[in-house]
C-alpha cells in the first residue's frame, strides 16, 4: 500500500513538474515573439495607412474618437504635405456584423470626406466570398462596384439588394453590408466631430516621414 502511495505520489509531482517546464517554456516564447508582432502590426497599420491616403509627406499624432452609437473608439491618423497642410486622415474602423463577426478596416478620406481608398485589416469571411470585400469594392469596371472616389454622402451607401448605390459581393450580401457598415462608421464619425476640423488641430510629427514605415 506504501508502494502505492509513493507511486502516485512520484506521477503528481512528475505531472506538476511537466506542466510548469511546458507553461514556463510558453511563457519564454510568448515574450520573444510579442515584441515581433508588436512590430509586424505596426508596419502592417503603416503600409495601410499609405496605401488609403494621397501622397503626404508627414503624419500628425494618432488620436480616436468615439462614434456616437458605439462603445468601441476609432482610430485616426492626419496626413500632411510638405506645407504641413492637411491632405488626408486614415481611419481605422470595424464592424461586428460581419458574417463572422468581427471586421477592421482602414479607411482613408480627403479633408472634405471623400473615400481616398481602403484596407481590410482583419475578417472571418467566408474564402472566395466575403473574403473578396479587400478587391470587389475598388473594381475600375463596374461604377457601382467602386466607392474610391465617393462620398458617403453624396449617393445612397447602402447594398444594391436594399435599394443603395453600392453592388454586393456575389453570394456575400451580409458580409458587403458589414463592409459598408464600417466605412460609414469611420465616414460619420470624422465628419461629425468639430474639426472634419479636428485632423486640423493635430500638428504633424516632422520624425514621421510617409517614407520611414
Amino acid at each position: 500500500m506504501a508502494k502505492r502511495e509513493s507511486s502516485f505520489k512520484n506521477m503528481v509531482f512528475t505531472l506538476f513538474t511537466v506542466t510548469l517546464i511546458a507553461s514556463s517554456a510558453l511563457g519564454v516564447v510568448y515574450e520573444f515573439t510579442k515584441k515581433a508582432i508588436e512590430i509586424s502590426n505596426l508596419k502592417k497599420q503603416a503600409k495601410a495607412i499609405e496605401a488609403v491616403l494621397p501622397e503626404f509627406e508627414t503624419l500628425g499624432d494618432s488620436y480616436k474618437l468615439m462614434p456616437s452609437d458605439e462603445k468601441d473608439s476609432l482610430e485616426f491618423f492626419p496626413a500632411y504635405n510638405a506645407g504641413n497642410e492637411l491632405v488626408g486622415t486614415a481611419v481605422k474602423t470595424y464592424t461586428n456584423k460581419g458574417f463572422s463577426g468581427y471586421i477592421s478596416i482602414m479607411t482613408g478620406f480627403t479633408p472634405d470626406g471623400t473615400i481616398s481608398g481602403y484596407q481590410v485589416l482583419q475578417h472571418q469571411e467566408t474564402p472566395g466570398l466575403g473574403s473578396k470585400m479587400n478587391e470587389w469594392f475598388r473594381s475600375m469596371n463596374n461604377e457601382k462596384q467602386n466607392i474610391i472616389g465617393k462620398n458617403p454622402d453624396a449617393i445612397n451607401f447602402t447594398v444594391s439588394k436594399d435599394g443603395g448605390g453600392v453592388d454586393a459581393i456575389t453570394a456575400a450580401t451580409i458580409s458587403s453590408r458589414a463592409f459598408l457598415d464600417a466605412v460609414k462608421r469611420a465616414y460619420t464619425t470624422y465628419t461629425q466631430t468639430t474639426d472634419a476640423n479636428s485632423s486640423a488641430t493635430y500638428k504633424p510629427d516632422a520624425n514621421n516621414k510617409g517614407g520611414e514605415k
